[in-house]
């Protein structure tokens, strides 16, 4: 049986808000996530997600702000697929800033997306820049949603 792939794209745009490739021909080439359909469940591939809104503003100034503007579009991308937060097995979690403090907030906001005993597997990166200016935190996941 041939596995079956599809992309998903929630942009509205080409650029999908990119300022470098704003007002050209070059589009952003990547998706939202890839979903690998399997006999028995989908996989799913979120790319990595910062703390914007619909129209590619960052949302909040905090990190406690930006890491629940993250989730909620990881949750809704899932939510999209047929999936739920507890679906997430594996994490990378990429910040402009680690200190006591913001690994505090980071941890809060995630408790309440995952259930205890379903917390995935996760990785934390300090960097020193991320695609948008002002945005703290940036996070992909993958997941993998049982056949229903």
């Amino acid at each position: 049986m041939p596995v079956k792939r599809a992309s998903i794209n929630l942009a509205k745009d080409r650029s999908r808000g990119i300022d470098a490739l704003k007002g050209t021909n070059v589009p952003a080439v990547f998706s939202d996530a890839v979903r690998i359909q399997l006999p028995d469940c989908a996989l799913l591939f979120i790319s990595g997600m910062v703390g914007t809104d619909e129209n590619g503003t960052v949302v909040g100034r905090t990190m406690r702000e930006q890491t629940r503007q993250v989730l909620e579009k990881i949750k809704a991308i899932l939510a999209r697929e047929g999936g739920t937060m507890d679906d997430i097995v594996r994490v990378r979690v990429y910040v402009t800033q680690l200190d006591q403090q913001s690994l505090r907030e980071i941890h809060e906001v995630r408790s309440g997306y995952f259930s205890e005993g379903m917390y995935p597997a996760s990785t934390l990166v300090r960097v020193d820049q991320l695609i948008r200016d002002g945005a703290l935190i940036e996070i992909d996941a993958d997941a993998v949603i049982a056949a229903g």
